[in-house]
Formats: C-alpha cells, sequence, structure tokens
C-alpha cells in the first residue's frame, strides 16, 4: 500500500477573484478590485491547509500572470500543487464579485474556455490519487463530459485505493448553461438535465453535502426531506445539509421527517458581511472533522464556525481561519457579532495566516539595510543619479550573497532608491521599505504617503512598512503622544492595506539607556495597539536587556516574526560582539545592518575613486562576512 502523505486532494475550479473594494453599492459602480484566489475547490484546499491538513489541488492554470499568481499563492498556503497543470493554450479563469449587501452579491464568472475547464482524464495521475486519505470534488466539474470524466477518474482511483470521497454540490446555474452570463448569484433553477448529470455519479461518494437548494437539484425535488431521500435511494453516503443561519444537519441513513432531527453541531451568532465563499470555509472546516475522526456534531462545530469567520471577512480565502485561530475562537466565544471588527480575534487571524499573505516563514534574516537618504545625501560627490545608481549596486551585491539561498533581505527607500527597490520585487529577498522622514523627531512621515497614510495602497504586496522612530521612555508627555499617533496612524494602515509592519526603536539617541529601557518602549507600543509584525532593536550589550525586551513582546504577543539588531554604523568587531549576545535568544532572527557593509565603498565611489565592479565586491566581502558572523554565532548557541 502507498504510503498516504496527504490528507486531501480537492479538484476541480481554480480561478483569480477580483472582489469590489467599495461594499453597499452596485458592481457596476465599483472602483477599485482586490485580487484573490477562487473556485470552490481551490478555497477548500488553502482552507484545509490552514486547518494543518496536508492537502493538494488537481486543476489547471493559464500559463500567464494570474496562473502564476494562483500557483505561487497555494505554495504560500502550503498547498501541494503537484496536480495543478500550466495550459498554455487557455487563460485562467477569473471572477469579478461584490457585496451589495447580506443578500446581494453580484458576481460575473469570466470562464470561456477558461484553463481550469480543460481538466481532462490524462491529468489525473493513479499514485498521487493513491498518495492521500480523501479526495474531494464539486459539481462544477461534472457539469461538461470532459472535466466529468477526469472527475470519475480521480473518484475510480479513490474506491481502488480505499480513500474516503467527498462532494460539495456547490450548484451554479450559470456554469450549467441552465442561466445567463448576467445571472451569476443565482443559486437555484430547476433542471431534470442537471438532477440526471449529478444522480449518475452520487454513488461515488461516502460525503455529500450542499445547501437546502443544492439538495433540491440532486435529488430533483423542491421539498428538502423528499430531495434528501431521492440522494439517499441512490447514495448511502452521509449527508450533510446546509441551513443557513438554522445551521446545518448531517444524516447517515434514513432520512427522518424532520431536519431538525438530524446531527447538529452549534452555531454562531454573528453579523453576516459576506456569504461569498461561506460554503468552502466551512466545508474545511468539516473535511477537518471529518478526516480527524470526529463525530458529526463537532465537525459541525468546526464547519459552523469556518463559516462564521468566511460570512464576516471580505473575499474567500483570505477569511479563513488557521487551526490556532479556531481553537482560540472556540475556547474564548463571540464577543462581538461582526468578527471583522473583534480587534483581538483579528490580531490572532493576521498573525497565524500573514505569512501566507506576505511570504512564506523568516527564520532567519540576514538583510542588507540600504534604505539609508540622509547619510548618502550628505557623502561627497552625491547627486540623485548617482544615489540611485549605487543603491542599484546594493542590490547587486545583496543578490549575489543571497544566491540560491533563503533568509537574505534588504531595507531599500522609494526616493533614492526607486529603481532599486522595483529590481527587488520577486527576487526572493524579504524587502523592507522605509516610511519615516529622516531623522525626524517628533516622527515625520514621507510626504508621498499623504496625511491619512493613503499613498500605501500603492506599495507592492511584498514591501514591508519599516517605521524609524527616535523616543525614549522619559520622554514628556507631548512628544510622546505626538509620536504615538504617527506610529499607530501608520500601523493601521498597514494592516488595511495587508502590510507588514516593522517598528525600529532607538532610544540610544535620546537618552541614557539601560538593561530596562528598549522593554519599557515596547510595552508603550502595545498598550496603545500596536502590535509590529517586526521589531528591529538597537545591540544591546547584555543578556539581561534582551531577556526584558523579548519579556516585553511575549507578553504582548506570541505571535511576532521577531527581532532585528540593527547596527548604527559600528565596526564589524562591535557588531560580532553584539550578534554573539543576541544570537542566543531565538526571537531574535537576524540583523538589519547597512553602513557598516555600504560605508566604505558609497564614499570611494561617490568620490570616483572605485569602480561600479570594486565597490560590488567590497560591499559583498562585508555582507558576506557580517552573515558568516551572524550563522556561527548562532550555531553556537544551538
Amino acid at each position: 500500500m502507498m504510503k498516504k502523505v496527504l490528507d486531501v486532494i480537492t479538484i476541480g475550479r481554480s480561478s483569480v477573484d477580483l472582489y469590489g473594494a467599495q461594499v453597499g453599492g452596485r458592481l457596476e459602480d465599483m472602483g477599485s478590485f482586490e485580487k484573490y484566489i477562487g473556485g470552490s475547490p481551490t478555497n477548500m484546499a488553502c482552507g484545509t491547509a490552514r486547518l494543518g491538513l496536508k492537502s493538494a489541488l488537481i486543476t489547471r492554470v493559464g500559463d500567464e500572470h494570474m496562473g502564476r499568481f494562483i500557483r505561487e499563492q497555494l505554495l504560500r498556503e502550503g498547498v501541494d500543487v503537484t496536480g495543478v497543470r500550466t495550459d498554455s493554450e487557455r487563460l485562467t479563469a477569473l471572477v469579478l464579485l461584490g457585496i451589495r449587501d447580506e443578500d446581494q452579491f453580484p458576481l460575473i464568472f469570466y470562464r470561456e474556455n477558461c484553463a481550469d475547464m480543460a481538466l481532462d482524464e490524462e491529468d489525473i495521475d493513479e499514485g498521487f490519487i493513491a498518495s492521500a486519505r480523501s479526495v474531494v470534488a464539486t459539481g462544477t466539474h461534472l457539469s461538461h463530459p470532459k472535466t466529468e470524466a477526469a472527475v470519475i477518474r480521480a473518484l475510480t482511483f479513490a474506491r481502488k485505493h480505499n480513500l474516503r470521497t467527498a462532494l460539495d454540490i456547490d450548484y451554479r446555474p450559470n456554469l450549467w448553461g441552465v442561466a445567463g452570463h448576467g445571472e451569476g448569484e443565482s443559486r437555484f433553477v430547476e433542471s431534470a438535465k442537471v438532477t440526471a448529470r449529478l444522480q449518475a455519479s452520487l454513488h461515488f461518494f461516502d460525503l455529500i453535502v450542499g445547501t437546502e437548494e443544492e439538495f433540491h437539484i440532486a435529488g430533483g425535488k423542491t421539498d428538502t426531506v423528499a430531495a434528501l431521500r431521492a440522494v439517499r435511494a441512490v447514495s448511502g453516503a452521509t449527508l450533510v445539509c446546509k441551513r443557513g443561519a438554522a445551521g446545518a444537519a448531517a444524516f447517515e441513513g434514513d432520512i427522518p421527517d424532520r431536519l431538525e432531527d438530524g446531527q447538529t453541531g452549534p452555531g454562531f451568532p454573528i453579523e453576516v458581511f459576506n456569504v461569498l465563499g461561506a460554503g468552502d470555509g466551512f466545508m474545511s472546516g468539516l473535511l477537518k472533522g471529518w478526516l480527524d475522526g470526529a463525530d458529526w456534531p463537532t465537525a459541525l462545530k468546526y464547519a459552523n464556525a469556518c463559516g462564521a469567520f468566511a460570512v464576516s471577512r471580505h473575499g474567500c480565502t483570505p477569511a479563513y481561519p488557521s487551526l490556532a485561530e479556531l481553537e482560540f475562537f472556540l475556547n474564548r466565544g463571540v464577543k462581538q457579532p461582526d468578527l471583522r471588527n473583534d480587534r483581538e480575534l483579528e490580531q490572532v487571524h493576521w498573525s497565524t495566516n500573514r505569512h501566507r499573505m506576505t511570504g512564506g516563514d523568516r527564520k532567519t534574516m540576514r538583510v542588507f539595510a540600504f534604505d539609508h537618504r540622509m547619510q548618502f545625501e550628505h557623502m561627497e560627490g552625491y547627486t540623485a543619479a548617482k544615489g540611485a545608481a549605487f543603491k542599484e549596486l546594493c542590490l547587486k551585491a545583496a543578490l549575489e550573497v543571497m544566491g540560491d539561498r533563503t533568509g537574505f533581505g534588504v531595507l531599500c527607500d522609494d526616493r533614492i532608491g526607486r529603481s532599486a527597490l522595483h529590481k527587488a520585487s520577486g527576487s526572493g529577498l524579504w524587502i523592507g521599505r522605509p516610511a519615516e522622514w529622516p531623522g525626524s523627531r517628533p516622527l515625520t512621515l514621507e510626504p508621498e504617503l499623504g496625511s491619512d497614510c493613503g499613498g500605501l495602497v500603492q506599495w507592492a504586496k511584498e514591501n514591508v512598512v519599516k517605521l524609524l522612530c527616535f523616543c525614549h521612555p522619559d520622554d514628556d508627555a507631548e512628544m510622546r503622544s505626538e509620536q504615538e499617533l504617527t506610529v499607530k496612524k501608520l500601523f493601521e494602515a498597514s494592516r488595511r492595506n495587508r502590510l507588514e509592519f516593522l517598528l525600529e526603536i532607538i532610544p540610544s539617541k535620546v537618552g541614557p539607556v539601560d538593561d530596562s529601557t528598549s522593554a519599557r518602549l515596547i510595552r508603550q507600543f502595545y498598550e496603545i495597539g500596536v502590535y509590529p509584525d517586526w521589531w528591529k532593536l538597537e545591540p544591546m550589550k547584555t543578556a539581561a536587556a534582551w531577556q526584558n525586551a523579548i519579556a516585553a513582546i511575549e507578553d504582548y504577543d506570541t505571535n511576532t516574526r521577531g527581532i532585528v539588531v540593527l547596527g548604527l554604523d559600528a565596526p564589524e568587531a562591535e557588531l560580532r560582539t553584539s550578534f554573539e549576545i543576541a544570537a542566543g535568544f531565538d526571537l531574535v532572527k537576524g540583523f538589519a545592518v547597512g553602513r557598516t557593509i555600504f560605508g566604505d565603498a558609497a564614499r570611494k565611489w561617490f568620490s570616483g575613486v572605485i569602480s561600479d565592479l570594486d565597490a560590488v565586491e567590497d560591499m559583498v566581502i562585508r555582507y558576506s562576512r557580517l552573515c558568516e558572523t551572524w550563522d556561527k554565532a548562532r550555531e553556537a548557541k544551538l
């Protein structure tokens, strides 16, 4: 028997969802859109992965930007993409969606001859199917003979290798050709042809899930009990009927006269904001319970909770919870019905899912910081054009040191270093981008951000917002209040734009420091509701100072990404000593150092003493030495 390395394989639709950012209006009036991955099987693969299952997807995507986006996002979500084929002849499917109100959700499917509907039997590998514990299909791919044949082949292999099988009926009349292009919102149109096609394959499944309307189409009856009995006549599967606000019920044997007599799980009194994708969230939770061997009331509890998250947030996959978030929610309960505005819950959601949205886990951070502006501008021979050219040399050095390894990054600005910043995108480097006006105290932001930080909407999603604040626990009340307001404004804007936030604090430039100074500052920022994804802290001379700072962070946020140590233009020998202390703490992920690496090369290059090649070589040597110093310091502490 083949080893089971996967828990679940979903098969079927995969698209890019363009979600209207404005809520409460017509799709005709949408002015901007948020881009997410979509399609029921794709959503479920991601939803189950977030809950700790090893999931995979079988589908097709186009050989273009949107197809690559789906593939890359699936990998960030932890989904196995072995079964994702690239179709060079067809485009990736698109869906335009809007949120009008809790009952209306206009959408348009762009699915003419799209990649995922070209899935065929050759795309189904028996060995891949056999490597999983279960296969989950959705109704749309039973709507066309070619895709239906692929699904049936997968189910046949599943039966052969004793996999569990599940169907989400997922009835979209528009995609079955029984409703027009402008009726994407429609959830039910009677069709004997659709009923016959569905019933021909229902015997393949151990679990069948649908709304009341979806069981109406599967059973060919508009009375729900009668429809469930019609499905039972052709399938011995457990039937799970979703009933909206009334919850859901599971039926393992004969169908009773009342839906209320089925097995049920607890529901959650929450505000409905967006019903799109709720069923896929529900199915993800249900699969988690089912595959973990939970009883149906428990599995339905997971399903109802995941559905509650989905209807409370914008988007489909981005709304789904991590396992830690689900457990937190089930233990704590509902504190306010509009979950998206529950700050405590949203912090858990963001901090346990951000690596899926903004990049993978960062266990090591070797960051070359050349986001300096004022320091470059004061160098002899500096011009804006030379500054931009030199920062491209810095990037070239960073990429050369990184090679094909991971754990490297840069800090680069958009004012002098715009060309380098843009070239860094997609390179594999972690990219931090400064937001503060250099040297400002009280803290002032770069003008490009605007008074409301609206300029962040133009930042690339892989950019990390970096903010340097010169502050001290003993600042007077007016200074502290003004700076904290600026920090909080930028932090909240970063979250709205789904950008990670790095807060750099340097108290030693303001006043005397001791082993408690940084820790006191850290606590002050958490107290005003600022939860940085990253902290950038100046090197501390004692283990006690690091212990105090880390305790302050972990008292408020056990899910922070970590800390990087800044350099303050220190000599390499001094940095080596600070690294040896900092490396003893797991939360310190690495360093973000600049002038120690580029300072000498920059001064010589701007003066015309050395060439581009010499400047890059010098920075490569210095950066490599620092990386080696950090790595050795970390290894010595393991």
